[in-house]
Formats: C-alpha cells, structure tokens, sequence
C-alpha cells in the first residue's frame, strides 16, 4: 500500500475519531432528557475506533493516534519514516472533525466554544473532576501506557485473528470510563490538538500536557511488549 494511500486512510480514521467522539460529548452528552452521559461518550469513542479499525485497519494499520504511532515504532512494529507523514495525517484528520463538529454545533443558538470546552482535555480547574496536573499526568501516562500493550498484544501473530479491532475499541471505552472525570480523556494528542484549537483558550496552554504523557506511556509499552516477544532461552 503506498504512503499516500496510508496517509489518506489516516486522515479519515482521525477525523471520524474526532467527529465521533468528542461530537458524543458536544452533541449528546448533555441533550436534556436524552443525555448520553459518561458511559454514552465512552463508548462512542470506542465505537470510532472499532468501526474504523475494520474499514481502514487493512490499509494503514489504523493509528489514528500520535501515541499509537509511536508506540508501536518503539515495539518495532512501525517505521521511523513514515512516524512524521502519519501524524501530520492524524492531527489534520482531527482538525477536520473537530472544525465539522463545530460547523454543526453552531447551529444551536447561544453555543460557545471558549465557554463550553468543546470536550477539550485539562487538569486542575479545567479537569472535570478538578484533578490535579500530578493525577492528569499520571492518568494519561498509565492509560497510554495499557492501550498500547492492548494494541500490541491484541494484534500479536500470536494471539486469536480477526479479533483485534473489538479487544481494541473496547479497550479504548474501558479508558474513558476510567479517566473522563480525570482529563475528559486524551490519551491521543491529534484529539486533544484538535479540540484546544477551537476551545482556543485554557485547552490550548494545557495542551502539552497531552503530547507529552500519552507518547511517554505509548513509548514505555512498546519497549515492555518487545520483552514479551522476545524467546526464552530454557536450559536443560
């Protein structure tokens, strides 16, 4: 498949991730009387990933995630080379839903970004259970970190085929269910870029934060699972 194809394939998953879920949040989530809630945008982001691993995961692999990227070039299965290409695909994928899902959100009257948060990520006063920066970091870190062992272990040659993509996508609702009220959930720094630019005020000097601790766990999950591909020398 050529790079471009990749690329492309990239760029459709994340703006679907993006439109998806963080549209769950925005658009649903707190709708009176029909209000989806934390478990409704849990697994609507779960749901994004599921669907898209199955229609694109053929075709580039379904990153859709600078973390996941990197996460599995340091678990040796992804080239250095393509590292630059697929991210510049993921975070303007992203840019993408997220200036859709704002195009649609504007059209209720009185609607407001800034105001709203539009399903931004952040810590402290900015996190919607007032977490600390130290619990946001360890969160989006730990959570990163055991996405990608589910990745990577999910799509072993070893394991059970044609079942990665559902271990997947509910691996990524378990996330959510777990940290919403910690970060509003990033553990994917296309979605959290993607949503700062139109929150345009606090998400944005946030923002860092959610490039850093999601590519450090991803990292970190990628060197362990290569020890677990590595073979046992048994001695007699």
């Amino acid at each position: 498949m050529s790079l471009t194809k990749k690329l492309g394939a990239e760029f459709i998953g994340t703006f679907w991730l993006v439109l998806g879920g963080c549209g769950s949040a925005v658009l649903a989530a707190a709708f009176p009387d029909v209000g989806i809630g934390l478990m409704g945008v849990s697994f609507a982001f779960g749901l994004t990933v599921l669907t898209m691993a199955f229609a694109i995961g053929h075709i580039s692999g379904c990153h859709l995630n600078p973390a996941v990227s990197f996460g599995l070039w340091s678990g040796g299965r992804f080239s250095a080379n393509e590292l630059g290409p697929y991210i510049a695909a993921q975070v303007v994928g992203g840019i993408t839903g997220a200036a859709v899902l704002y195009l649609i959100a504007s059209g209720q009257a009185g609607f407001d970004a800034t105001a709203s948060g539009f399903a931004s990520n952040g810590f402290g006063e900015h996190s919607p259970g007032k977490y600390s920066l130290t619990a946001a970091l360890t969160a989006e870190i730990v959570m990163t970190f055991m996405f990608l062992i589910i990745i990577l272990g999910a799509t072993d040659k070893r394991a059970p085929q044609g079942f990665a993509p559902i271990a997947i996508g509910l691996g990524l609702t378990l996330i959510h269910l777990i940290s919403i009220p910690v970060t509003n959930t990033s553990v994917n720094p296309a979605r959290s870029t993607a949503t700062a630019i139109f929150q345009g005020d606090w998400a944005l000097s946030q923002l860092w934060l959610f490039w850093l601790a999601p590519i450090i766990g991803a990292m970190l999950a990628g060197f362990v699972y290569r020890w677990f591909e590595t073979e046992d020398i048994i001695e007699e």
